[in-house]
Formats: structure tokens, C-alpha cells, sequence
């Protein structure tokens, strides 16, 4: 493929979004360290600091001294200046944020999933929460740059389809991104559940943060979330990050796709109740596969390990091994500086594996001897999903991409 140009206001553009991203990442970057930074010319730098200026999207946040000379004046966006909705479609909740551009969640709304899991029913009341979330907000809408949809793989996100997701019955080929788009008169971006989760945490991160890193999302299935030199690892069809048939334990459960001791029959919270449940570690009351119920067993669970259960921790041991199994596999692949665990199910399981899983993962890495890898869980909570959708369409307008420089294709 012969290698293409770029011409003068692409350039100007992604000059633009450098300086936003700049300005965004370090809260309180003045002209001067801007330009250090950016590398682009003092006047450059000025020209376009009015441009956001005069448009409202940054502003003037004081005065610094840093010794010698004239106090500097620093930089700060300006959180109400533009918003995004964020909506998680997870198989056993609907969460919708609205998030400043400066990330701060300014309205939540969540209900359980429609158990009927009718995608047209489910649609509906997706949309009437987004205008509920909108209308309680008080935001103008002409101040909302878009709407982003994190939703159980796989999708196809040139066209917006939500395929076929096994933890949501009687989702075939559903056009989820068209249909909310209609609904609501937004533009929308429909992306992985588990993708979105690292957008999250690459946007909202503190400043000096790891430009590699993977996101392990616990949800009712398990999945990762890529971010290489910062940048998002979608895949060629926008599904990267499916770890359900790595094996963990050769000896283990067979699992449909043919193989045994995969992640999806080993580490995935139902799996992990349903054995609970055959040996009579805790009572079998489910009545179904049904998110709320799973996510009370395994409360449950955890509960028994906690009051020193001897069968309860000696599974959950088992179960932290094979994390971490998987969580080296992925570490070995891409060679990432830090893992972030989080998700809906997450929180239950945060201090069970929070002391076992990072050293036994250190004793599995090729390159523990070269660098260290951190593991923490999200401090973003159970709605990263959401928070990551909102931040799609907020990386979408503000982060600067190579690829805008080139010229378009005829």
C-alpha cells in the first residue's frame, strides 16, 4: 500500500487536538509548557490556546511562579463546556452516566436488565432512561457531543450490530447503535463492554500513568481491554481482548469449544457457582442464569471462604491460580506495565484475589526480571463500563490520532 500525505488543516487539527490532550492530561500546563511539551512554536501554540479560549472549552485558571520571571498563567478545561452519555448494556444491568469532558460523572441512572431480554423491549427502556438521565441533568443538549454504547462482544462496529452475545439470549444481530441513534438524535458509538472499560482508564487516569496496560473485565463473562503506547487495541473487527479459550488448567472442565480448562469454564463467576453448588458449598437457590442471582451466589460464596469455609477458600484459590494463568498469558503477549481488574462482579472478588493473584502472576512473566507489573483494581467502580462509553465519544472529538493527518482515499 503506497504510503499517503497529509495536507495543511489536517495538520492544523491534529495540532489542535495535541494541545486539548496536553491541556486535559496535566491540569494546569500554561503556554510556555505547552509549547515544551508539544513541541509545536510558542505562536502556534498561542494561536490555537484562543481558538479554545474563544470557544469555551478551556480557560484561564490562574497564575504560577516558577522562580525567575513573570508568573505563568495555566490552563484548564472547562467540565461544562461539553458532556457525553455513556450507556453499559450489561446482561444484568442498564447504567447510563452523563460525563463532563473533564470526567466528572454529573448524573447516573441503572435498572436491572429486562429479563425477557426481547432486544426491542430492552432498546425502549434504554432509551427512555438516557432522556430520564438528560432531562433530570438539566445539561442543554446542544452541550452533549455524542452518545457511546458499551455492549458484550462480539459486535460489528462498522455498522453497529450487536451479534450474537452468549450472555444475551435472543440478541442476533440486533442494530443497536441505529436504533438509539434514532431514538435519541445523537450521534452514537457502539463499542466492547471490555474495550470501553480500558477507554475509561486510559482517559480518566491520573497524569504519568502506564501507556500499556490491560484491563481484566469481570463480568458474568471474563474478557481484556488493551492499551499499547496509548493507544486502544481494537482488532481488525473491533472484538480484541476475548480470553474465554485460553487454557488455565489442561485438566480441567471441557469447554464447547472443544478444548478443556479454559477461562470460560474455570474463572467465569457462573462456572465457579455451579461447582460451588454441586459440592455443597453453598445452598443451590438459583432458579436460572440470571446476573442478580449469579451475583448473589457469589456473594455467598465469598461470604463462606470469609467465615473460614475450608472447601470455599481452597476453590477461590483455585480460581485466583487460573487468573493469574491468564492474566500471564496476556502479560507474556503484549508486555504490559500494569493490569487493572475491575467490572460488574469485581467487587466481590477484589479482596479475595487482590494479595494472590500479583505474585503468582510476577512468578509466570518472561519479563519479570526487566520490569515490574502493577495490578490494581479500577478506582472507577462498578460503572467503568458506562464512564468508558462516555469517554469513546470524548476520545473520539479531543484525542489526537495519526491517522487524521492522512489524506482521504478518493
Amino acid at each position: 500500500m503506497a504510503r499517503r500525505g497529509a495536507n495543511q488543516p489536517s495538520v492544523g487539527g491534529y495540532n489542535e487536538a495535541v494541545v486539548l490532550d496536553q491541556i486535559r492530561r496535566s491540569h494546569g500546563y500554561s503556554r510556555v509548557e505547552l509549547a515544551d511539551a508539544t513541541g509545536l512554536s510558542a505562536q502556534t501554540v498561542s494561536n490555537i490556546v484562543q481558538r479554545l479560549l474563544d470557544a469555551g472549552i478551556v480557560e484561564e485558571a490562574g497564575r504560577t511562579s516558577s522562580g525567575r520571571g513573570k508568573p505563568r498563567t495555566t490552563l484548564r478545561l472547562v467540565g461544562s463546556s461539553r458532556y457525553a452519555v455513556g450507556v453499559h448494556l450489561d446482561p444484568g444491568l442498564i447504567t447510563v452516566v452523563l460525563l463532563s469532558i473533564d470526567g466528572e460523572v454529573i448524573a447516573r441512572h441503572a435498572r436491572a436488565t429486562p429479563l425477557a431480554q426481547d432486544p426491542s423491549d430492552t432498546v425502549e427502556v434504554l432509551t427512555q432512561d438516557i432522556e430520564m438521565t438528560l432531562t433530570g441533568s438539566g445539561i442543554d443538549r446542544s452541550r452533549i457531543v455524542g452518545l457511546g454504547i458499551a455492549a458484550p462482544g462480539p459486535i460489528d462496529v462498522e455498522r453497529g450490530i450487536v451479534l450474537d452475545p452468549p450472555n444475551l439470549a435472543g440478541w442476533d444481530r440486533v442494530p443497536l447503535r441505529d436504533a438509539v441513534a434514532g431514538a435519541t438524535g445523537l450521534t452514537v458509538l457502539l463499542e466492547k463492554d471490555v474495550t470501553a472499560a480500558a477507554v475509561a482508564e486510559k482517559w480518566i487516569a491520573a497524569p504519568g500513568g502506564a501507556q500499556n496496560f490491560a484491563f481484566l473485565y469481570v463480568g458474568t463473562g471474563l474478557g481484556v481491554g488493551l492499551v499499547i503506547g496509548d493507544e486502544v487495541v481494537r482488532g481488525g473487527s473491533g472484538n480484541a481482548g476475548e480470553i474465554g479459550h485460553i487454557v488455565v488448567d489442561p485438566d480441567g472442565l471441557p469447554c464447547g469449544c472443544g478444548m478443556r480448562g479454559c477461562v470460560a469454564v474455570s474463572c467465569a463467576p457462573l462456572p465457579l457457582i455451579e461447582e460451588a453448588e454441586r459440592r455443597g458449598i453453598i445452598d443451590a437457590r438459583r432458579t436460572g442464569d440470571d446476573p442478580t442471582e449469579l451475583d448473589a451466589a457469589l456473594t455467598r460464596l465469598v461470604g463462606c471462604a470469609d467465615d473460614g469455609d475450608a472447601e470455599a477458600q481452597a476453590l477461590l484459590a483455585r480460581c485466583s491460580e487460573h487468573m493469574a494463568r491468564a492474566l500471564a498469558v496476556v502479560s507474556n503477549l503484549v508486555d504490559v506495565d500494569r493490569i487493572v481488574l475491575g467490572g460488574p462482579f469485581w467487587g466481590r472478588l477484589e479482596h479475595v484475589f487482590a494479595e494472590t493473584v500479583p505474585p503468582r502472576l510476577d512468578e509466570l512473566r518472561a519479563a519479570r526480571g526487566v520490569h515490574p507489573v502493577t495490578v490494581s483494581g479500577t478506582e472507577l467502580g462498578s460503572d467503568v463500563g458506562a464512564i468508558g462509553a462516555a469517554c469513546l465519544i470524548l476520545d473520539e472529538a479531543l484525542t489526537p490520532r495519526p491517522t487524521s493527518l492522512l489524506v482521504p482515499t478518493a
